[in-house]
């Protein structure tokens, strides 16, 4: 790909754009070096890469890119011998720390991410070097006091010295003011000095640093404090020495481990790169496209990436398969040249790694060269371009083209002689057709209107055209060519007939013909788009029904399963309670014969308490459910039962047409009216309550979050949590313990099957946290 056409189809904004979503600025110099390759298995590659970072993207995740900074060129001076400055030791620690942030969080996320993993194991965190340049230096890039013993000392007496020097000065500022100018102590050439004024300059004595602009006052060092300051001054030099010496052996420590950052800033910057890539596409609402060698392009809903997403019109565009040449025609200002340039941009983006706007499943080519010719008039970077010009750039392009190219000719023929131009389009067309290559060519030429109907592997297309409102609707209209829209417009505007009758009468028969089928195309295809989008809409009305019977169908088989399995344990229970009657029965029987004499009264009391032995399964009246009060207006005041809770409570207000606001306990919900009804006096037949023994943790919440915590510690908690919940009464809880390494989820898991009050546990649902939460059943 030549530098021409990555400027021709404005790749360089698509950089721009792309630098703006790197965290780091080794990040953004391998975006800028950004170039489309040509290799079928590098693409691929690369937008596997992608994939991945928005697979990440798409679970909410951020990679902790934060703090990595460019450490190559210090890291080299360091090697030739050079003493870094502790603002570049600091930016070694920190680009270290995040190496190590950037390699743990690939490493424990639990998506399947194959190649970001991989470059997570290429990094070696360097902890030992990371500790010693942060117990050197401090977060602000100061030396600290315990970088070193002597360092510790020194320091410790330069405070001194800075105090006693403070204090005598303070004292002249106390007794002498009327010499001083100003009663402060200042410093001059990093000394401390007194402002006196010019008179008393002998009284004072000692060394003048300095002296105002008016010379009315002296910054002068008295002699008592010469020998403090000049301590001070040698301890400073000695501090100096040291804070050096510190930052050689760091020096030193850092180039020992040159190769080790090298490659550890290489993988941080193909990672910053790659996830780049990633939030573009989500930026763009991009799709990863399915990358071929063929020369198939299919992208539904194609979106151009540099119009403004509230005012891009998509497109479907194909080619490859059917057809291997596109042919726009149409009047200027249609849009031909943004749905050409699209074409070459999605290429460019596709070979470079990059999602593309479009929908999913979307496939894209992989091409050895993008030709384009494509005239400057349509931008304001660059004046007209002349037929000559243009000529030269497609000779140029029909001496390398082949059955591995795209190749975009834009008005093509145009600027001379309309009916030269149109058969030298043609030829050209026809040369650059029979070597294989796809090309999408736009003109206003009426004559290549036909073009596509005579040739096996071109079809013709269009940019949509509204009369009524005299704009381009920027929908393509692929297989119709486009229509010369000026009688029409010209009696929108407000011709006169008789002159648009006249001028349509000089317009040849065939042209005419060639427009009156147009025409029909048009109304034909408007037509069967209307009932492509109807059918589609009954197919989703169908699709839906079905999916709500065959959800009926499996509720129903769930509840006839759930009423055999409970008509099987009354059966079972009034069997077993026939038997224990019959027993009972057979033991009184045997009890008589040991009588001396059998009355005739007692076998039939015998007998008669066998028959009532038998199992009744029939359905008692009692048990039918009574109908519930679910239909009355409810009115503020009223005492209901919470269905759901089997508790009592009292109806606050009405807030929807069929929701309420009630008071149960200390709570306040919100519930349906088919959840609660309404209650006369004191319930008699209340079942059993949810426990009303509350401790003093009654307020506990129903969930738990133990991210973030020791192992041990959080067992702790649990345990306790598991307590407070059953004196609230919780029938469930939500244990939330993130997906990580599951160490903590097993904790979990382990404690509810040892703990007598838990029922039973399962993973969250997709709308309780998923596999990061357990929901624990309490009893």
């Amino acid at each position: 790909m030549n530098e021409r056409i990555l400027h021709t189809l404005e790749f360089s904004k698509i950089i721009d754009q792309l630098n703006n979503q790197t965290a780091t600025s080794i990040g953004r110099e391998r975006t800028s070096q950004l170039r489309p390759s040509t290799d079928l298995d590098e693409v691929k590659k690369m937008q596997a890469e992608t994939d991945e970072a928005s697979q990440i993207l798409r679970l909410n995740y951020a990679v902790p890119l934060g703090g990595i900074s460019d450490i190559r060129a210090s890291v080299k001076r360091s090697v030739i011998g050079g003493v870094l400055t502790t603002e570049e030791c600091l930016n070694v620690a920190n680009t270290v720390y995040g190496a190590r942030q950037v390699k743990n969080f690939l490493q424990t996320i639990e998506e399947d991410l194959p190649i970001l993993k991989g470059f997570a194991e290429q990094i070696e965190p360097l902890r030992d070097l990371e500790r010693q340049i942060n117990s050197c230096i401090d977060d602000r890039g100061n030396m600290l006091d315990s970088a070193s013993v002597k360092l510790r000392g020194i320091r410790s007496s330069i405070r001194t010295l800075e105090s006693r020097v403070r204090d005598k000065l303070e004292s002249y500022t106390k007794s002498q003011t009327k010499m001083l100018s100003d009663a402060i102590v200042t410093i001059r050439n990093d000394r401390y000095v007194l402002p006196v004024k010019q008179e008393y300059r002998g009284s004072v004595g000692g060394i003048v640093h300095d002296q105002s602009t008016s010379g009315a006052t002296l910054f002068m060092e008295p002699k008592a404090v010469v020998d403090l300051n000049n301590q001070l001054q040698e301890s400073k030099v000695k501090e100096k020495q040291e804070v050096e010496r510190i930052l050689r052996e760091l020096s030193a420590r850092i180039a020992d481990d040159e190769s080790i950052l090298s490659e550890d800033v290489s993988v941080l910057a193909k990672i910053d790169f790659i996830v780049a890539r990633a939030k573009l596409g989500r930026l763009m609402k991009a799709a990863m496209p399915i990358m071929n060698e063929e020369g198939v392009i299919d992208a539904r809903q194609a979106r151009h990436p540099l119009i403004p997403a509230e005012e891009v019109v998509p497109n479907d565009v194909a080619i490859g398969e059917d057809y291997t040449s596109i042919v726009i025609t149409g009047p200027n200002t249609g849009g031909k040249t943004v749905t050409l340039k699209m074409i070459g941009l999605f290429t460019l983006m596709a070979q470079s790694g990059l999602q593309i706007p479009a929908d999913d499943g979307c496939k894209m080519a992989v091409f050895d060269n993008v030709f384009a010719d494509i005239g400057d008039e349509q931008s304001i970077e660059q004046s007209l371009s002349t037929f000559s010009s243009h000529m030269t750039n497609i000779v140029s392009i029909l001496n390398d083209v082949n059955h591995k190219s795209l190749v975009l000719f834009d008005e093509l023929g145009a600027g001379t002689d309309p009916q030269e131009g149109a058969a030298l389009a043609m030829s050209i067309l026809d040369d650059v057709v029979s070597r294989g290559a796809r090309i999408v060519a736009t003109t206003h030429y009426p004559e290549l209107k036909a073009y596509g109907y005579n040739r096996d592997n071109v079809v013709n297309a269009s940019v949509e055209f509204d009369v009524d409102t005299l704009e381009p609707t920027y929908r393509l209209l692929i297989g119709i060519p486009g229509r010369s829209n000026a009688f029409d417009i010209a009696k929108r505007l407000g011709l006169a007939q008789s002159v648009i009758d006249q001028a349509k009468s000089r317009v040849g028969v065939n042209s005419e013909s060639v427009e009156n089928m147009i025409a029909s195309l048009e109304q034909s295809h408007r037509q069967a788009e209307t009932d492509y989008e109807n059918a589609h809409a009954i197919l989703e009305d169908s699709e839906k029904l079905y999916n709500d019977l065959t959800k009926a169908w499996q509720e129903f088989e769930k509840n006839r399963e759930d009423l055999y399995r409970k008509a099987e344990e009354k059966a079972e229970k009034a069997l077993q309670k026939a038997r224990e009657e019959a027993e009972r029965i057979v033991d009184d029987l045997r009890n008589m014969k040991t009588a001396a004499e059998l009355k005739e009264h007692e076998w039939i009391d015998a007998r008669k308490n066998l028959e009532k032995a038998q199992p009744d399964l029939s359905a008692k009246q009692s048990d039918k459910p009574k109908a519930r009060d679910t239909a009355k207006e409810l009115q503020p005041g009223d005492e209901i039962k919470l269905l759901s809770a089997n508790q009592r409570g009292t109806v606050l207000e009405k807030s929807g047409d069929n929701d309420y606001l009630v008071q149960v306990g200390i709570m306040k919900v919100k519930v349906k009216r088919s959840e609660i009804e309404r209650v006369k006096g004191k319930s008699q037949a209340m079942d059993k309550p949810l426990a009303t023994v509350k401790g003093s943790s009654y307020h506990v919440k129903t969930e738990l979050d133990l991210r973030g915590e020791r192992y041990e510690d959080a067992l702790s908690r649990l345990e306790k949590y598991i307590d407070d919940a059953l004196l609230a009464g919780y029938p469930k809880v939500f244990i939330i313990h993130g997906k990580g390494t599951g160490a903590l989820r097993k904790g979990v898991k382990e404690f509810s099957k040892n703990h007598p009050r838990i029922g039973a546990e399962r993973p969250g649902s997709a709308g309780e946290g998923g596999s990061g939460v357990t929901v624990l059943e309490l009893k």
